[in-house]
């Protein structure tokens, strides 16, 4: 069974990135995460590490804790 609070994160990150109108490819590129990894934490299948998640952050230029609030 998926971590609610991962799919919520991976949820957050897909709606980020939708709404910067980028593919997984182009958060790689800005992030320098893998697509695949992007995928995985995106479907909650994937424990996101610190790292990534300070990357992904970065990319959109929003803070973690901006990341972490789950009102979409």
């Amino acid at each position: 069974m998926k971590d609610d609070r991962l799919l919520q994160l991976g949820q957050k990150i897909r709606y980020e990135r939708v709404k910067r109108g980028l593919s997984q490819e182009d958060l790689e590129e800005k992030s320098s995460v893998s697509r695949r990894t992007i995928s995985e934490i995106e479907r909650g299948n994937a424990d996101i590490r610190y790292t990534n998640l300070y990357q992904i952050a970065a990319a959109f230029g929003i803070s973690i804790s901006e990341m972490l609030d789950f009102k979409l």
